[in-house]
């Protein structure tokens, strides 16, 4: 077999054992889908009426969830990415990564099936969380087209967060760091167009929410998700979804290189 042959039976393997530890210990999963869970009924619950009724041309609770359902899930991804990096520091201190080192396995599959894991879980998540969210009275109004670009465009979130959060995870030192370190990938939506428009925004806010990663990534998928062209922003999203993706990806493979068990 070739090497490519080898790496991809490896990281299979590195998948199954990392699903089999969702499977094994669901409590986490759950709570990664309860959160943005709580969020959506919070803000179309207890601020809807009132910030829906702030939004262009004025609204209501219903017009507010189909503002907030795109940021909700963009939080999900975020929330699932948060986990990877406990995972990696758990594996990184208890010794388990300098086993597989001393293994006839191909180094790469170790981080690929955590990612590759990472991806399934926030596929599951997502499913969830937009379920609950049409529950809830939230309807897209999007074809084909839009469907597949906002699951696109949530793929390349999906990847790119995860590779930063197998960076950090490397980088924390111990599972209790992994689990501040990544906290602020929970706090920029709510600097961002996730709740509100950023022309309601103080100017220098503003200035700071619309020259962030996650408003146009929040703007195209509330696009997509609405039948709308989502214009520049799409190429934004994009964008930063790649500089992300290929930064920590070469991050994590120099921190992967020279972890050790504390």
């Amino acid at each position: 077999m070739s090497t490519m042959t080898y790496a991809a039976r490896d990281s299979a393997t590195m998948l199954r054992r990392n699903l089999r530890h969702m499977v094994r210990y669901p409590s986490l999963t759950l709570m990664l889908i309860a959160q943005p869970v709580l969020f959506l009924m919070l803000f179309v619950y207890v601020f809807g009426g009132t910030l829906g009724a702030g939004l262009p041309g004025g609204g209501g609770r219903e017009d507010y969830l189909a503002y907030i359902a795109p940021a909700i899930l963009l939080i999900t991804v975020a929330s699932v990415a948060l986990s990877t990096a406990i995972h990696i520091a758990k594996d990184a201190t208890e010794g388990i990564i300098d086993r597989f080192r001393t293994m006839p396995i191909a180094k790469s599959s170790v981080l690929t099936g955590h990612v590759l894991a990472a991806l399934v879980q926030t596929a599951v998540a997502v499913a969830v969380v937009l379920a609950v969210a049409v529950l809830l009275g939230y309807r897209p109004d999007t074809g084909v087209a839009g469907w597949l670009g906002a699951v696109g465009i949530l793929a390349l979130l999906a990847l790119a967060l995860t590779w930063l959060c197998v960076a950090l995870g490397l980088a924390a030192g111990s599972v209790e760091t992994a689990s501040n370190t990544p906290m602020f990938l929970m706090l920029l939506p709510f600097i961002s167009s996730a709740f509100v428009p950023t022309d309601s925004m103080p100017a220098g806010l503003a200035w700071i929410a619309e020259n962030q990663p996650f408003t146009p990534i929040i703007d195209t998928l509330r696009a997509c998700l609405e039948g709308r062209d989502p214009g520049a922003d799409l190429w934004w999203a994009i964008g930063w979804c790649a500089v992300i993706t290929v930064l920590c990806f070469g991050w994590a493979r120099r921190l992967f290189a020279r972890v050790r068990a504390v």
